[in-house]
């Protein structure tokens, strides 16, 4: 190993070390990996054509940048996958704080160490993981927090005035040197944090205290932000803002086959000792609240719409799937419409509201969202299908009660009741004569619902029934079907 890795600087040396600014490496690493056709960004999607390029290119030019965007954009998760284009070890001068270059220390105590041991420096070597130093802006934070401060007991344990150097105890910023500092949420550090860390990287020197020290720190700086926050909790210093090298903006996914992609790939819906079946139509209905929510107007569009929306609801619909089956003792768990109505908390939780939508209610929204998310899927899967025989059904008298508890063996005998609806959702690919009760049961709802959210049919707590003449009432309560836990036809 100590072929591979001299641990004293002479050793370091005769392998003909060279060392090269954070910026160098990563562009290098960056360049070969382009070559190579190597994914940058692993798990990232719907940015290959848009957020990425912009990333590659402020690497590309050894900029500093921020990603600006709003919630649930993977902003967070982009920076940490900066780590990847760093080398795999670095070599430091063993017991620097700072990840002092064995080649050109920049602390005092770096450069006392060369000075008093030369060739036999002892040196370690770091992970690329332990070069990535991230913190998440608050008002609390201080400017020791950032860049550090005097610390009288290395003081008296080293027999140091305070003015000296090694008294410092360093902070996140130094801590970073020949590495990347992140920090989330730029605009709610206070202004004076903000011009320490211009100061800093600009001019290269830090008062401690008052006193003066210079650190010609090699550090990647990136960011994140909320474009609300420029105007609701801060801003970011012209100053800082100008030394930035870019300005990317993330956004949303823009088509429902990515957002889908999204949840699939981000949701946890393998449950130990469950088996999981989740109809695709129940995967596109969810992923539409999500883009409709992000178009209503009763909802924030400052704010956005989290990405984690669908992500949460899948999952606490498969929950609710899962706690059916086993009460019902069935072998597969499958979410269907009423499961998603059990996850209103997932989804009134996730959106910020306007002034007509407060007046309105966050529940209400929720309800209305899925109706119409049910009944675009419906309209994309079977636009066009006959449902006349249904409709018929319910305006002559007809009524349909199952409880959203009931099994999928149960609602399918109670599908079996109106005419020509297991042979709808046969023929129109929702479900074929080979799907479980589980899945036929889950689009007999999609169909059914989305009847109700074109006042085809009316939906109450008692079930489904004939049309009104003026149509449901939005919002008026439909929690899955009426809870009773079993079938009245």
């Amino acid at each position: 190993m100590s072929e591979t890795h001299p641990t004293t600087l002479g050793a370091l040396k005769a392998q003909g070390y060279e060392s090269r600014p954070v910026k160098e490496e990563i562009r290098s690493n960056l360049v070969n990996r382009l070559r190579a056709g190597s994914e940058l960004f692993p798990g990232i999607q719907g940015y290959q054509e848009t957020v990425e390029p912009q990333i590659v290119n402020a690497l590309l030019a050894r900029h500093d940048f921020i990603l600006l965007g709003l919630r649930g954009q993977a902003k967070s998760r982009i920076l940490r996958q900066l780590t990847l284009l760093l080398d795999e070890r670095l070599p430091i001068l063993a017991g620097s704080e700072i990840n002092d270059d064995p080649l050109a220390p920049v602390s005092k105590y770096g450069r006392l160490l060369i000075e008093d041991q030369g060739d036999d420096a002892p040196i370690a070597w770091i992970e690329r993981d332990a070069r990535f130093v991230e913190k998440l802006a608050t008002p609390d934070v201080t400017i020791a927090d950032m860049l550090g401060d005097v610390d009288p007991i290395k003081a008296a344990r080293g027999g140091h005035i305070l003015a000296d150097e090694l008294t410092i105890h360093y902070g996140l910023l130094p801590r970073a040197n020949r590495g990347i500092f992140a920090i989330n949420e730029l605009p709610d550090l206070s202004g004076k944090i903000q011009v320490g860390l211009f100061n800093i990287l600009q001019e290269g020197d830090v008062q401690v205290k008052g006193y003066p020290i210079r650190l010609s720190l090699d550090v990647l700086m990136v960011f994140t932000a909320n474009p609300e926050d420029y105007t609701a909790r801060g801003k970011i210093i012209t100053p800082l803002k100008d030394r930035i090298g870019a300005e990317i903006r993330t956004h949303y996914p823009e088509n429902l086959e990515i957002g889908t992609s999204i949840t699939r790939q981000e949701a946890w819906v393998a449950r130990d000792g469950a088996c999981v079946e989740i109809p695709d139509f129940l995967e596109e209905t969810i992923e539409r609240i999500a883009f409709l929510a992000r178009a209503d107007k009763r909802v924030d569009q400052r704010s956005g719409v989290s990405q984690r929306m669908p992500i949460t609801v899948i999952e606490t619909a498969v929950s609710s799937a899962e706690r059916r089956a086993l009460q019902h003792g069935e072998d597969v768990a499958v979410p269907r419409l009423a499961d998603l109505y059990a996850a209103l908390p997932a989804i009134t939780g996730k959106m910020e509201l306007e002034y007509e939508g407060e007046l309105q209610g966050a529940e209400r929204i929720a309800r209305e969202l899925i109706q119409q998310s049910s009944s675009e899927t419906f309209d994309v899967r079977a636009g066009g299908a006959d449902v006349e025989d249904i409709v018929e059904y319910f305006e002559t008298g007809g009524a349909l009660q199952v409880g959203e508890n009931a099994s999928s063996s149960a609602c399918v005998k109670g599908f079996e009741t109106v005419p020509g609806l297991l042979e709808l959702v046969g023929k129109v690919g929702l479900a074929g004569a080979a799907a479980s009760d589980g899945v036929r049961a889950a689009a007999c709802e999609l169909v059914l619902e989305a009847l109700v959210a074109q006042k085809r049919i009316s939906r109450t707590s008692a079930g489904y029934t004939r049309t009104p003449h003026q149509g449901p009432t939005p919002g008026q309560g439909y929690q899955g079907f009426d809870p009773i836990g079993g079938l009245n036809v």
